[in-house]
């Protein structure tokens, strides 16, 4: 009856512990103190009362104390039921926080009482308590007296941590939780350094990989407060075996660990103050270092130069002063190796060790001319770097190239000679190197380099390329067609300044004019390949607002004008020119313009939009160079004669789509009706197909109101008698997908009338398999218009809202069609579905997988192939609702090993290779029919398919071995 009474009164106080007055709290704390020598049944109740008393504001001064000290004495914790001992945690917890000066005042009392309270505390919810409040007794400084090694035993006794969650844990506590929580009470003190670093050396020496894993990282958190002092016994010792681990160990976790705790060590060291009678440390620990590892870099047979290396670059890179020690020593050492070695492999070795020491160097800044090692050596590296890029082994010119980024780099280091040199070099691998990767990389580092001496390369690299750019030199096609596209590529990775960028952007339009005018068919691809460059270009000054405007003023008007020259009525019939307006090239056109424009200011933007939109629908080409055209330009106007001027709304669209969302477009709605006229009525596909992007582009954008509803309801009035019947119907479906696509991107409520269109055309025969594929393009990200690079309106989770909007109708059409059209219902849905966040696809799984099978039996190659894609990560992800299915599963993914599209095949045998993540028990019975059959496609005629099936057998014959 007592403890019923007990209970009763503790759950009333934990419900109104805030409205108690102090002499009632008085009187309960003195209450539930006498109870506490009660029966041990009664025990549980009180605690709960004392928790509640504990969170009282009006407790009087000297309670906490009184309180704690009756349940030090009364109670034996550890005897409890768990949360019966997390109640108790949590009365500590909620009066240290309070009643931090009266616990202080209880001196190592208190520090001994909770000692007793938490020895042999096994519960990992508790221990999570029981850690944190021993960090607080340390880091609020409480007293620890005589019991410092008393807490540090209490504590690590657990270390390592040795903790497997069960399954479904419904606390969610996991290993690392209490693992971090005890790193952080034993790296808070200095006090336990004695004790601590001789556990964390007996734990690196076990064999257990976790225990040397937790030690280096407990003793990496320890060197942020440590110092000499604590330290000082135990260096041998640490050193040994970090040494050891670097050495021996074939895990790459615990050498990284390994290296990370010897760099912690070092700036430990190199933090310390020194006294004028105390014994340098880090100069006999570094000694240490280098007396151990250094004689392995000039052993002939190289075995331990990696490791070797990784422990002095380590330690070298903790401090400046452990590089400058550790450089000293060995830099030369490693440039008297690369010399005495011959062979490219060993060079290459040396010349790595090397660079992992430039880089250190780069870390701390610039080259110091009284103390920088390797200002001392530079004429040396200079010679090997050089060396290396000579070498006719390519692996040694990559690293060579990574060393001379790293040199020019260090202000100062590389003199005018050099640098010239250094350009000569890159030009040298940049063209004329058979070996692509090294022309790469030459071209990447030019472009690192730059902005670092832009007059260097602007008075040496660019005349360079432009004088092979415009060479005539005898030589094969090949070859010279070859030389020009490297010639562009360097030209737009070299411009990484604004200084270098205009000049080589000129250059590059020079070019583009000269080859647009020749008569062969290579001159396609020339084109195409000048616009790579400038769009290359256009992307590394968009961050530049002086370097992005120079370049949408000097390219834009001139790619126009030279469109618009392509497109005039006299060019058209004769070869030159033609060029600019094959749809390959406006293709690459595009991003040029794009990318010049999406990064203006609304300003700037505004100053150039007032130019752009007046030249489509005026015929303005005033703002053009070279802007005498034998007749007028009108890409909106009526006639077969101007076709070919309609092609250049592939422009308007690349730059109209490209505009910040608040700058003003002049004449917008005559603009729209126009692009809505030639979407409509264009007989070429291509052009009714960027009108149609345009005009969703400007539609998207387009401020809500009666102006954009007009537009919108103009459009489907277009639409709806196009789509019903007519020569035109092609025409009509793609533009009612891109308008769909700009309202659902910006949540209109027109969407959801178009996509109920859209659904209705999936059961058409003539356009149902073109609507279906549409679906793809909804969900897609586009990449010239209708994307977040361009500002467009994008809301977010689009996909989750069309998902949850349409599956449903699409699945109900599935039902409901004929047999002749199901497939486009399939093929819609497994478009949507694959575009979808897989998160959300896996708890739909259960309602949508069986008409992904059923897709899977579908002859369509598209749907095939969609279905694969969204099936592989729900394999991974929710195996055991796709468990429940295996036997179509591996049914269908075998048969489809066997399609004639290669694609096909190969989303199959990895879908075959994901059944494997599914439980062991439910495959066995199929292991034997799937080797079987993945041995057929072992022999299939194309590599990426026999990879693919190799892969996915070897799965399938370690199925249900030991240790998987």
């Amino acid at each position: 009856m007592r403890g019923r009474g007990i209970q009763l009164l503790s759950q009333v106080l934990l419900q109104c512990y805030s409205l108690l007055q102090e002499k009632e709290v008085l009187h309960l704390v003195l209450f539930y103190e006498s109870r506490l020598q009660d029966n041990h049944l009664v025990i549980p109740s009180v605690l709960q009362g004392l928790r509640a008393l504990s969170m009282c504001e009006v407790l009087s001064p000297g309670l906490a104390v009184s309180v704690l000290k009756a349940i030090f004495q009364e109670v034996h914790v550890q005897s409890l039921l768990q949360l019966d001992r997390h109640t108790v945690y949590s009365i500590i917890t909620n009066f240290m926080s309070t009643r931090e000066e009266e616990l202080k005042g209880l001196g190592a009392n208190f520090t001994f009482g909770f000692i007793q309270v938490m020895d042999g505390e096994k519960d990992p919810r508790n221990l999570l308590v029981a850690f944190q409040i021993v960090h607080d007794l340390i880091a609020k400084d409480y007293a620890l007296g005589p019991f410092v090694e008393e807490l540090f035993e209490v504590t690590s006794c657990y270390f390592p941590v040795d903790f497997t969650p069960p399954p479904n844990d419904p606390h969610g506590i996991q290993r690392e939780d209490l693992i971090l929580s005890l790193r952080a009470v034993l790296a808070s003190t200095t006090q336990f350094a004695e004790f601590l670093l001789p556990l964390l050396i007996e734990k690196l020496d076990s064999e257990l990989q976790s225990a040397k894993l937790d030690s280096l990282q407990t003793l990496t958190a320890c060197c942020a407060i440590y110092g000499q002092k604590e330290l000082q016994e135990f260096l041998p010792s640490l050193w040994s075996s970090l040494r050891r681990e670097v050495f021996q160990t074939a895990s790459e976790k615990i050498e990284t660990e390994c290296l990370t705790a010897l760099r912690a060590l070092s700036a430990c060291l190199s933090r310390s103050v020194l006294s004028s009678d105390s014994e340098d440390l880090l100069d006999s620990f570094l000694s240490s270092i280098l007396q151990d590892c250094r004689h392995h870099l000039c052993e002939p047979d190289m075995k331990l130069v990696w490791p070797s290396a990784k422990l002095l670059q380590a330690a070298a890179g903790a401090s400046l002063r452990t590089y400058h020690r550790i450089s000293h020593s060995v830099l030369p050492l490693l440039l008297e190796q690369y010399t005495k070695h011959t062979q490219s492999s060993q060079r290459r070795t040396i010349l790595e060790m090397l660079l992992g020491f430039l880089e250190l160097q780069q870390k701390w800044g610039h080259v110091e001319e009284d103390e920088s090692p390797l200002l001392s050596h530079q004429a040396p590296v200079c010679s090997v770097v050089f060396s290396a890029l000579l070498d006719p082994s390519v692996q040694l010119q990559l690293v060579g190239i990574k060393a001379l980024t790293v040199l020019g780099s260090l202000q100062g280091f590389l003199s005018s000679s050099n640098l010239e040199l250094v350009v000569d070099h890159l030009i040298r691998l940049a063209l004329h190197e058979e070996d692509s990767q090294s022309s790469e990389a030459a071209m990447e580092a030019a472009g690192s380099l730059a902005p670092t001496y832009p007059k260097v390369f602007s008075g040496h690299m660019v005349p360079r390329l432009e004088e092979e750019l415009q060479s005539e030199r005898e030589e094969s096609h090949h070859k010279r067609h070859s030389l020009q596209q490297r010639c562009l590529q360097a030209l737009a990775a070299v411009s990484t300044h604004t200084s270098i960028m205009k000049e080589t952007v000129p250059i590059l339009l020079q070019h583009l004019q000269k080859v647009q005018k020749g008569t062969e068919a290579k001159n396609t691809q020339d084109v195409i390949s000048v616009c790579q460059s400038l769009h290359h270009v256009a992307l590394q000054c968009q961050q530049d607002a002086e370097g992005c405007w120079y370049f949408h003023q000097t390219v834009v008007p001139c790619l126009l004008a030279m469109a618009v020259q392509a497109a005039m009525p006299e060019s058209t019939h004769t070869l030159p020119g033609k060029a600019l307006l094959e749809e390959e090239v406006l293709a690459a056109m595009i991003p040029v313009i794009s990318a010049a424009t999406t990064h203006l200011s609304p300003e700037l933007a505004a100053q150039s939009v007032s130019h752009v939109v007046p030249l489509f629908l005026d015929g303005d080409v005033s703002f053009l160079p070279q802007n005498s055209f034998p007749c007028s330009f009108q890409p909106f106007g009526d006639g077969e004669h101007l076709e070919a001027q309609r092609r250049l709304v592939a422009l308007l669209m690349a730059f109209v789509c490209s505009l910040p969302r608040d700058v003003p477009i002049p004449q917008q709605d005559w603009l729209l009706r126009e692009l809505l006229a030639l979407s409509c009525s264009c007989n070429c596909p291509f052009t009714a197909t960027t009108a149609a992007k345009c005009f969703a582009g400007l539609v998207n954008k387009h401020p809500a109101g009666q102006q954009l509803d007009e537009i919108l309801q103009l459009a489907v009035n277009r639409m709806e008698p196009s789509l019903a019947e007519g020569p035109r119907r092609t025409q009509a479906l793609t533009l009612l997908l891109w308008v769909t696509k700009a309202l659902v991107l910006r949540y209109h409520p027109l969407s959801s009338c178009l996509t109920d269109k859209l659904l209705g055309l999936l059961g058409d025969m003539e356009l149902g398999p073109a609507t279906a594929d549409g679906f793809s393009l909804l969900m897609a990200e586009s990449p010239d218009v209708l994307h977040k690079g361009c500002h467009a309106d994008v809301r977010i989770m689009f996909r989750q809202r069309f998902f949850t909007d349409n599956v449903p109708k699409l699945v109900r059409g599935f039902h409901g069609a004929g047999p002749d059209v199901k497939a486009n219902y399939l093929k819609g849905l497994s478009h949507v579905l694959n575009h979808l966040p897989k998160p959300v696809l896996v708890t739909e799984l259960p309602t949508l997988l069986s008409l992904l099978l059923e897709a899977l039996s579908c002859s369509d190659r598209v749907v095939q192939l969609s279905t694969l894609s969204c099936l592989h990560p729900l394999l991974l992800e929710a195996p055991q609702i796709m468990s429940l299915h295996v036997d179509t599963l591996v049914t269908k993914f075998l048969n489809l090993t066997s399609s004639p599209t290669m694609a096909v095949r190969i989303a199959a045998l990895r879908c075959a290779h994901a059944l494997t993540s599914l439980p062991t028990t439910v495959l066995l019975p199929y292991k034997g029919r799937v080797i079987r059959a993945l041995a057929k496609p072992l022999d299939d005629k194309k590599r990426l398919v026999r990879k693919e099936a190799v892969a996915a057998r070897g799965e399938w014959f370690l199925l249900g071995s030991p240790g998987r």
